[in-house]
């Protein structure tokens, strides 16, 4: 059946699932995993021991997963992380569907995670297909009246080729970026992860590989959210 959806916002089951009454089991079952990955241990066998303690669903440890790390991760993504207030006229690099769909999730409502690392992340997947929605171009707009804001230099953009309507994306972000006069570039890679790990610009990204092995990073998806989108849903679970 055909994604017929225009708006990357809550699931049905979000606001239950993520109540004001969940929150202090979901924090204990977020300490709990991140203390096992902490200690060495495997990340699909922890995930099942916590979630099956903590009798969580699909959704609720897809949450804890996407915002857990260990302690050596956090302290060496915190090391590399470098403030917006650093950018000033500095070129960076973005994870562009990292960023976009994150943004657009944060508009619609969506319902958007603080992790341990102090990354905001959502539940969205677009499962190998991109698909245009009613945020996709105030989330574009946004991000670059925020780059302007902060007087970022040049920014490259990186979206997977193998993603259906890539080209279509890589298209309308240039006409953007045409209109507003940004100085942007973007480019289509099969495998944007090693070039944005291998850079030596500032990159812009919430993904655990690539805020491991990247030289610095930027945490902008949380910045522009925090101070451009006051009525998000954010759920602070660490």
């Amino acid at each position: 059946m055909p994604d017929k959806r225009t708006h990357r916002g809550p699931h049905p089951n979000d606001a239950k699932l993520f109540c004001p009454a969940n929150i202090a089991g979901l924090r204990q079952a977020l300490e709990d995993y991140s203390l096992l990955l902490t200690k060495g241990y495997a990340q699909k066998s922890s995930l099942k021991l916590v979630g099956d303690k903590f009798g969580l669903t699909e959704r609720q440890r897809l949450a804890i997963m996407r915002s857990a790390c260990s302690d050596q991760q956090s302290a060496s993504r915190k090391k590399k992380m470098v403030e917006p207030s650093r950018l000033k006229q500095q070129n960076i690099v973005i994870d562009g569907y990292n960023l976009l769909i994150t943004i657009e999730a944060a508009m619609a409502g969506g319902v958007i995670f603080k992790g341990c690392d102090g990354c905001f992340r959502d539940l969205a997947s677009i499962h190998g297909t991109y698909r245009k929605v009613t945020e996709t171009i105030p989330a574009i707009e946004l991000t670059g009246k925020f780059l302007k804001e902060i007087h970022a230099g040049k920014t490259l953009w990186l979206l997977d080729r193998p993603v259906s309507n890539s080209g279509r994306l890589k298209k309308l972000i240039e006409q953007l970026a045409h209109e507003n006069k940004w100085k942007w570039e973007i480019e289509l890679l099969n495998s944007p992860d090693a070039r944005l790990i291998k850079s030596d610009l500032t990159v812009v990204s919430s993904d655990s590989v690539i805020l491991d092995g990247c030289q610095q990073w930027a945490n902008l998806t949380r910045n522009i959210i925090e101070s451009k989108l006051h009525k998000a849903y954010i759920v602070n679970l660490s």
